[in-house]
């Protein structure tokens, strides 16, 4: 199996195509060359279960690989014990939608960093092991939860915080963003050394088969003092570089699945990277 590339929802070009529904998606995306799709419940789990299975079955057609990003209003860390609850509503209600459209990963930001990281850590920690406890009672807990990788420091999204937080239970792995930590560390993926350092984290902490199997986002960031400002476009010419990601992937056998988060052109920049791969891929292999 080789690494899988697709967007996190739909393009700009999907609807001046005429497209009106993500039920569209998998054969447009499969048309474009790509293997991935990650419906976007950011605002609120608001796809019904017919619907969900709807789209699971025109993926399972097309051989594309789905995930869920779950609403980014989730707050695992809050002192407010009543939104911490809420906040686990809301991530169940992406798991059960994962399971209507057999979804196999829940992408999911932990919440704000407080004004005490560490206690907003254990506050996150608590939070998320119940998550893992109802899931478990709903018979969801083989969907895999991915804590990402944030852009902003005032966020629990730290590399490390992300390894931590997957050590909690066998069915969390993490959501690497590189545009993040490319942002949040001030340009920092400049080269094969940088990008191969992120990746021996991961491997050191969570094993070989969690980097292997590993959940990226990948999209050119444009970051200030206080990190993230926002996604751009491979066009425009921000960061990182994809290319020495690429050449360690093949280079370590790895099989990851990328989602593409560019702003308005996440499907055509996702070809576009897809490109570099096959590139580097093929010509390992000659």
């Amino acid at each position: 199996m080789a690494m899988l590339f697709g967007p996190a929802g739909n393009s700009r070009s999907f609807y001046e195509q005429g497209h009106k529904s993500s039920l569209d998606a998998p054969k447009w995306l499969r048309q474009l060359g790509l293997g991935a799709y990650e419906y976007q419940c950011v605002r609120g789990v608001n796809i019904g279960e017919r619907t969900a299975a709807h789209l699971g079955a025109a993926a399972a057609r097309e051989n594309i690989t789905l995930s869920i990003h779950a609403p980014y209003y989730i707050n695992l860390a809050s002192e407010n014990r009543e939104q911490v609850v809420k906040s686990k509503e809301h991530l169940l209600k992406s798991l059960r939608a994962a399971r209507w459209m057999d979804a196999r990963r829940v992408v999911f930001h932990t919440g704000s960093a407080g004004n005490d990281r560490e206690a907003a850590m254990e506050r996150a920690k608590k939070a998320l092991t119940e998550v893992l406890e109802e899931a478990a009672d709903e018979g969801l807990d083989d969907i895999i939860l991915a804590p990402e990788t944030l852009g902003k420091y005032s966020y629990i999204g730290l590399l490390d915080e992300v390894l931590e937080l997957c050590t909690l239970g066998p069915n969390l792995f993490p959501c690497v963003d590189f545009g993040h930590v490319h942002a949040i560390d001030q340009g920092v993926l400049t080269d094969r050394a940088a990008f191969a350092k992120v990746l021996d984290r991961i491997e050191e902490r969570m094993g070989r088969e969690v980097l292997r199997r590993l959940h990226i986002h990948f999209s050119p960031v444009e970051y200030g003092k206080t990190g993230e400002k926002r996604h751009r476009t491979v066009e425009e010419g921000y960061g990182p570089d994809f290319t020495p990601l690429a050449e360690l992937v093949v280079e370590r056998d790895l099989e990851p699945v990328l989602i593409c988060e560019s702003n308005g052109t996440q499907a055509e920049d996702a070809v576009y990277y897809q490109s570099i791969y096959r590139k580097i891929k093929d010509k390992a292999s000659i």
